[in-house]
């Protein structure tokens, strides 16, 4: 009897990782990120570079609670994240560790990323696991059932200016869409999704069959009010620009020799209640949804 044909040369092999593979490699991409925290952390301490923090004074506990904020807090809504304002004048040995503590977020959030796509509830396993692997980062949490863990929160990205900077202004971005384009077929599997014998339902597949079935859709989300820094460098940079504009959730470390913040503004305690720009006059949507239920808007 003729035993089992092996693979031939070159033949992939197409099993799955095991899971607990998987939670391994992550465990381990959990690891690097908090020991390069922890070296980011120890620089600052040791180095003389002025810091700015927004309602906060600038010092090494308030970096900690910053870059080691991956937990929810109560009633926390599962998209939103929070935010850390501040400025540090970094010098070459800060940025590197800056560069070293980024580098090992774009691994954990690789391996995240192919935990979602291929193994999606190992990550209910993962957000129990890797708390207790430093149980001295949610010591604060202890007995009050929040440990459980905010992965964006982990991964994202600690931002840093290209370039020595001659003065940073702060302000608030409270206009912020997101803008996901859509078929009329994608908008009918999604209004089909909700109650379809609802009359309110009912109104708008009578809207959507109204449509031709080519015509583009647009469903649109607000974002959540959030600090933005507008940068002005002190030479050009190679490409020609002299500013740059980027949001700014976690500290913002900028390349400074002599250890010194340039000049920056200070921002609102708050951002404003109501939309302070002026909308664009070549908006490519329409003002009002055409599908309230699903925040659908025709283009212009």
């Amino acid at each position: 009897m003729a035993g089992p044909r092996r693979p031939g040369r070159g033949a992939v092999n197409l099993a799955p990782a095991p899971t607990y593979r998987l939670l391994a490699e992550l465990e381990v991409a959990f690891d690097m990120l908090i020991e390069r925290t922890e070296a980011l952390l120890e620089a600052y301490a040791a180095s003389p570079a002025e810091a700015w923090a927004f309602q906060a004074e600038a010092s090494t506990a308030w970096l900690r609670r910053a870059l080691l904020d991956f937990w929810y807090t109560d009633g926390q809504d599962g998209r939103a994240t929070r935010s850390h304002v501040g400025l540090v004048a970094a010098d070459e040995v800060l940025l590197a560790k800056v560069a070293e503590v980024n580098a090992a977020k774009a691994e954990f959030a690789t391996q995240l990323a192919h935990i979602r796509d291929n193994h999606p509830p190992l990550l209910a396993e993962a957000k129990a696991v890797l708390p207790f692997r430093h149980p001295q980062l949610h010591d604060h949490l202890r007995g009050s059932g929040l440990a459980r863990l905010h992965l964006k929160q982990c991964w994202r990205a600690i931002p840093v200016a290209e370039a020595p900077v001659a003065r940073v202004r702060l302000a608030w971005y409270s206009s912020g869409r997101s803008i996901k384009r859509l078929t009329v077929r994608e908008v009918e599997k999604k209004l089909l999704a909700l109650d379809s014998d609802a009359p309110h339902v009912r109104i708008q597949l009578r809207k959507l069959a109204a449509l031709p079935s080519g015509e583009p859709l647009a469903q649109v989300q607000s974002q959540a009010p959030l600090m933005r820094a507008n940068l002005f460098y002190c030479e050009p940079l190679e490409d020609g620009r002299t500013r740059r504009a980027m949001n700014v959730a976690l500290p913002l470390f900028l390349p400074a020799p002599r250890g010194c913040l340039p000049d920056h503004n200070l921002p609102p305690a708050a951002p404003p209640q109501q939309r302070t720009r002026a909308r664009r006059s070549d908006e490519k949507l329409e003002e009002a949804p055409y599908l309230p239920s699903l925040r659908i808007y025709r283009y212009r």
